[in-house]
């Protein structure tokens, strides 16, 4: 059976496609059948794993919008046991077109209802925003992963996506989980980093996930070259962090 998981956080920058492609990636290679699906009208998670937006004849967008069968919208990658439902600059729009369709909040949980079956894990890249795609997203999910930068104004925001997702859980999604917050951009040199952690780790306890995202210049270089950063670099702090990772989910998920 499939685990949905949404990574979501309204504030930008924050490394969420960063860790949306490698978590994706480091969970392939942990022998999972993963589906990415890329969820931001920027698409970046679609070209940080080498897709060329611009030849594809169906995305997201389409299997939202227009109802089409998502196994056509579906691509591989350069990484085994990865696959990718791919976003376009479309999706911008296609929040509008949603506004009149029945059900609006549940059409990506139709949509995955429909493939979810070939996938272990089926990965959700969110766009920096608390819209109805947004919605959508944690509508179809089992949980959320809430990536938080090591910088001060770290805990800003949160408070409103924290609100909306027990929205979601309270009229859409009963089921719908935390599945823990992921310090990303950590520099243990600085006292800001320390002191960042100490307090998402006061505020959310065992919510917070034991691994920690360190700065690498791999993970910025890796998109460039339309690869993961276990494909780029296997032996990168980059890579060891989402290997790491990884392994903490499939841990919890087995407990």
């Amino acid at each position: 059976m499939s685990k949905i998981i949404s990574l979501a956080n309204q504030k930008g920058g924050v490394g969420k496609t960063t860790t949306s492609i490698n978590l994706a990636a480091a969970l392939a290679h942990q022998g999972k059948r993963v589906l990415l699906i890329d969820a931001d009208p920027q698409a970046n998670t679609s070209s940080g794993l080498g897709v060329e937006i611009k030849e594809l004849d169906n995305t997201i967008y389409e299997c939202l919008v227009n109802g089409i069968d998502p196994h056509t919208a579906i691509v591989e990658t350069n990484t085994k046991n990865l696959w990718l439902i791919p976003s376009h600059i479309d999706l911008v729009g296609a929040e509008i077109e949603m506004l009149n369709i029945e059900h609006r909040e549940t059409l990506l949980k139709r949509v995955i209802d429909q493939i979810k079956d070939n996938y272990d894990y089926i990965l959700i890249d969110c766009s920096p925003s608390l819209g109805l795609i947004t919605v959508n997203a944690l509508t179809a999910s089992d949980s959320v992963i809430i990536p938080v930068q090591c910088e001060f104004f770290a805990l800003e925001g949160i408070a409103k996506l924290l609100n909306t997702i027990k929205i979601i859980k309270s009229k859409l999604n009963p089921a719908l989980k935390i599945e823990g917050f992921l310090l990303t951009m950590f520099d243990n040199r600085l006292r800001l980093s320390n002191q960042v952690y100490e307090e998402v780790k006061r505020h959310f306890g065992d919510l917070v996930f034991n691994t920690v995202i360190a700065r690498n210049v791999r993970l910025s270089e890796a998109p460039s070259h339309g690869v993961s950063v276990l494909d780029y670099d296997p032996a990168s702090k980059g890579a060891q962090n989402y290997t790491s990772l990884a392994k903490e989910l499939i841990k919890r998920q087995s407990l």
